[in-house]
């Protein structure tokens, strides 16, 4: 039975839909930077997407190859995930999403490194024709968030964002944004196969104590 990350790390990926405080430990990641909007059809989001995946599944499928990482087991490919933010903008403002920046990433199995995710990189670029060197190998430290499972689409995100800030003002803490403790969404639903009302998304931001 392959390793699930969803089934295995229930706490941080099937949150319940009403606010929670976790601390979510340091991972590493398969990741792209980029700006702009991300429905825009064949921009730069999408386009960071397929160079995702296709790094992501030369990693998974290594070990039908000659190249051996070492401590490999079969596992899932994890969802996809976003870092977000705006510049000079207090919170989001969804009415102009080509101002968005964002980090799209994957998370990598603890044993895959530096080097493996080299291997991976240089081997989707020649076996899929695709240039994958805007991947970088990430690593992320959140620490202390408030998380939640939103329901629906994303653009009623702002309701749900509204109840983890109720949530925190009444158990004494706040949002701890920064340029390195930013805005995290978990994409749980095949955005292709499944109605926007029944799109599961957790919504995790960085907290400290008021």
């Amino acid at each position: 039975m392959a390793f699930d990350f969803k089934k295995e790390y229930r706490k941080f990926y099937m949150p319940k839909n009403k606010p929670e405080i976790v601390n979510v430990p340091r991972a590493n990641y398969i990741a792209i930077r980029g700006k702009g909007d991300p429905n825009e059809e064949g921009g730069a989001y999408q386009q960071a997407i397929q160079i995702l995946y296709a790094v992501a599944y030369t990693l998974k499928m290594s070990y039908k190859t000659d190249y051996k990482i070492k401590g490999f087991f079969e596992y899932v490919v994890p969802p996809l995930e976003g870092f977000w933010w705006q510049d000079d903008i207090d919170g989001v403002d969804y009415t102009d999403k080509s101002t968005f920046n964002w980090i799209s990433v994957i998370r990598l199995p603890g044993f895959i490194s530096k080097a493996d995710f080299d291997w991976a990189v240089a081997t989707a670029t020649e076996k899929k024709k695709l240039d994958c060197s805007s991947a970088e190998y990430l690593t992320v430290d959140e620490g202390l968030c408030v998380q939640i499972m939103h329901l629906g689409p994303f653009d009623h995100e702002p309701a749900t964002v509204a109840l983890m800030d109720e949530f925190l003002e009444k158990n004494g803490y706040v949002n701890d944004m920064s340029e390195i403790r930013l805005h995290h969404e978990i994409y749980l639903s095949d955005a292709r196969k499944v109605a926007p009302e029944k799109w599961k998304t957790v919504i995790r931001h960085p907290i400290k104590k008021a």
